[in-house]
């Protein structure tokens, strides 16, 4: 017997004698692709449908409810805001005890959260409803993108990102349309119970078809986690509160230095007190990294005070009904479902940041084309180009983002960088109806279809300034994440 041979039986035969003792680690399943960009893209389409889709039934809301001006706008910001402030926690949640057992929990409570904001029998109950529902969607929505970034190598995200984009783009887009179809066909409270038999049966899916995984934190950090959410709240609040107290109104302005002092603590704890971070601050270092996150903040502020104030344009200011409006909305509705897949696949080839730079761009030439045709008597055939403009435009943004967001660190911090950029999303989208509530009131007012339109005129100017200023910062990016 040579001394190969010897040797190969020598280890054969320790390998015999240690399987009973100790198994080796049993390869991980391949994933589900298609099922985790189905399941990833529906979880996106709820978790932004539910942003805007209450709008279009505030009318409706207030006749049954009886409700004051402030409880219609909490039954908006009540979800925003929650959404906005616990959406880094999500991700560490994912990060420490699974994203696919997250991802079904944050499922479980948006689907039952749904079902009671539909039998809410009063705005308080309603309200509390939304609350519980903003908090299942800042752990739902951050796991999608973290998911997919998973299932699929850097060379092929685009594509998967780019549908996950489209879907997700079109819920916010789609939210008034949808509202007002439900609420003059059926009744408001359908607006929430359409999700209860949709998320029923993703549940069973989702724990069957997604791959588990979590990433590089073994612990939670509570500290952070406390200093994040205060500090977020802070941050958001301000801007929620001050179109009816004021911008100089001590809680505006209380609102916002507690914001900036906690998050301020909660840089500092993260950079030298915290065992296991929950944000790597280096991760801004990387310029594909702080660009991305900069740009997607700037396309929600545009693109939700935009949203805003264009759906009160073609009722009020136009005078069609809730449903007429979201009709003739859809050519700006529809872009995304079309664009965004096309837009990730060719990302994975060109780069991301020409088409952040061209579509913060087209975004904002739409928005500026549709703001010089606010007068009135307008006809809607003038209205079409710019929608269809502006529609391509973020439609090119939402996908390229998020591949650069996640492109741009290694994939055990995907989690992280997904709740990092959900959470300046959300925050862009409060901040830019603050701002574009702030001009409508500065130059006009509800008083006459004709004061509306001397404030939304403005209002959609400054959108656009917003998305021109996104192009901007795109150009900055890296050209490949």
């Amino acid at each position: 017997m040579t001394e190969a041979t010897a040797a190969t039986a020598a280890t054969g035969a320790a390998g015999a004698l240690a399987g009973p003792l100790r198994k080796p680690p049993a390869a991980p399943a391949p994933p589900h692709r298609g099922w985790t960009v189905v399941l990833s893209g529906l979880g996106a389409l709820l978790c932004a449908l539910d942003v805007v889709v209450v709008s279009t039934a505030l009318p409706a809301l207030q006749a049954d409810f009886g409700a004051s001006l402030s409880q219609l706008e909490w039954t908006i910001n009540a979800y925003n805001l929650v959404f906005a402030c616990l959406t880094l926690t999500g991700a560490a949640l994912g990060d420490r005890f699974g994203r696919r057992r997250m991802y079904v929990v944050g499922l479980a409570v948006f689907t039952l959260a749904s079902a009671l904001a539909g039998f809410a029998a009063g705005s308080g109950q309603l309200i509390a409803a939304r609350v519980v529902q903003g908090a299942g969607a800042a752990v739902l929505l951050p796991l999608t993108l973290t998911l997919i970034s998973e299932a699929f190598p850097a060379e092929k995200r685009g594509v998967a990102i780019g549908v996950w984009g489209g879907v997700s783009g079109l819920g916010v887009a789609a939210g008034p349309v949808l509202g007002g179809a439900v609420t003059e066909g059926l009744s408001w409270q359908w607006i929430f119970w359409l999700n209860v038999p949709l998320g029923l049966a993703m549940l069973p899916l989702a724990a069957r078809k997604l791959t588990e995984s979590r990433g590089p934190r073994p612990q939670l950090d509570i500290v952070g986690l406390v200093l994040a959410a205060v500090g977020l709240t802070g941050l958001a609040w301000a801007p929620v509160r001050a179109p009816e107290v004021g911008w100089g109104s001590v809680e505006v302005l209380g609102a916002l230095a507690v914001g900036i002092v906690f998050v301020a603590g909660f840089l500092g704890w993260e950079r030298k007190g915290a065992r296991y971070p929950m944000l790597t601050l280096g991760l801004f270092r990387r310029r594909g990294f702080s660009t991305a996150n900069a740009v997607g903040f700037l396309a929600f502020a545009s693109l939700i005070g935009a949203l805003f104030m264009i759906t009160q344009f073609f009722q009020t200011g136009l005078g069609y009904n809730p449903l007429e409006a979201g009709v003739r909305i859809l050519v700006w509705n529809a872009m995304p479902l079309l664009v965004a897949p096309v837009a990730g696949a060719l990302a994975d080839r060109f780069g991301t940041r020409p088409f952040m730079v061209a579509g913060m761009a087209l975004q904002g030439a739409g928005l500026a084309w549709l703001a010089r045709q606010v007068e009135p008597g307008v006809g809607y055939g003038s209205l079409v180009g710019p929608l269809i403009v502006a529609g391509i435009g973020i439609s090119m943004v939402f996908p390229s983002v998020a591949n650069a967001v996640t492109s741009s660190v290694p994939l055990g911090d995907a989690g992280v960088a997904a709740g990092v950029n959900n959470a300046l999303r959300e925050l862009g989208g409060v901040f830019g109806v603050a701002v574009a509530a702030a001009v409508f009131t500065t130059f006009g007012g509800y008083a006459s279809r004709t004061a509306f339109l001397d404030g939304c005129g403005p209002a959609l100017w400054v959108s656009a300034g917003v998305a021109s200023a996104g192009a901007v910062v795109a150009v900055l990016a890296p050209r490949r994440g």
